[in-house]
């Protein structure tokens, strides 16, 4: 079973439209499962799991018997299947993982229309973040690759590049995989200028943007004094304050620069 891609839809479920229905079956099972309750509880019916998934399984598969028909060879067969695609779960991200590398890979050899598959083992197992040069004495192979990217439907085939024919991949056949299971996220736009504060206005957001005039010499809301613009040392050097760059701070030794 395929992941939705974005933008696909499926028929959602409506309380008004599909609960009778629902309910109806629930009545029935609930009346079937009362008169069979007795049975039930004694069941013990052979599993093809064990363990934990034994235990989790063992009531379905107990019912699918009292049942009869087929539904016994399709309860174990459902269990079996399931049960593995549990099991399969941490390769479930492996192989998302192998998507979204694949992607780089290409990003890595210039987004060109087609990559051959020497190319691209080259980037993945070059890519010290990755698990998969670890994938073997050699890394990450041919065969291996093909595997893990057939349970998307993505196969290689002989592509012609510029040096020759070569086994490889297309890049448009990973298009519906990566839309499915590892969308890329958009980054968002970031302003080219920031809006410019009118003269006379604060920066802090919220807070009374006036700000009074000020007298020179004098800090707003205090009674500390502060120099004025005449008191301010005159460059003595280039980019050098009267009191820097000179022997003695504080004294302006070099003549002034106008």
């Amino acid at each position: 079973m395929r992941r939705r891609a974005p933008g696909e839809t499926v028929a959602p479920y409506r309380h008004r439209r599909d609960g009778p229905a629902l309910r109806t079956v629930a009545q029935r099972l609930a009346a079937w499962l009362s008169a069979n309750l007795a049975a039930l509880e004694a069941a013990e019916p052979p599993m093809p799991v064990e363990d934990r998934a034994a235990d989790t399984w063992e009531p379905l598969v107990a019912v699918a018997d009292l049942a009869g028909a087929t539904w016994p060879a399709r309860a174990r067969q459902a269990v079996t299947v399931l049960t593995a695609e549990a099991d399969e779960a941490g390769n479930v991200s492996t192989r998302v993982r192998l998507l979204a590398d694949v992607r780089s890979a290409f990003t890595v050899l210039g987004d060109p229309p087609a990559a051959s598959t020497h190319d691209l083992l080259a980037a993945l197992n070059g890519d010290g973040e990755a698990p998969w040069a670890g994938f073997g004495p050699t890394g990450l192979t041919g065969k291996r690759l093909g595997d893990l990217l057939r349970e998307f439907g993505i196969t290689s085939t002989t592509i012609r590049f510029p040096v020759g024919q070569a086994k490889g991949y297309a890049r448009d056949a990973f298009s519906d995989a990566w839309n499915r299971y590892c969308p890329a996220i958009p980054v968002p736009s970031v302003p080219s200028s920031f809006p410019q504060l009118s003269p006379g206005t604060d920066a802090t957001p919220g807070t009374d943007q006036s700000v009074p005039p000020t007298q020179p010499g004098r800090t707003p809301g205090t009674h500390q004094s502060v120099p004025d613009a005449r008191s301010v040392p005159h460059l003595i050097r280039q980019n050098d304050l009267g009191t820097d760059g000179t022997d003695t701070a504080g004294q302006a030794t070099a003549p002034l620069l106008r």
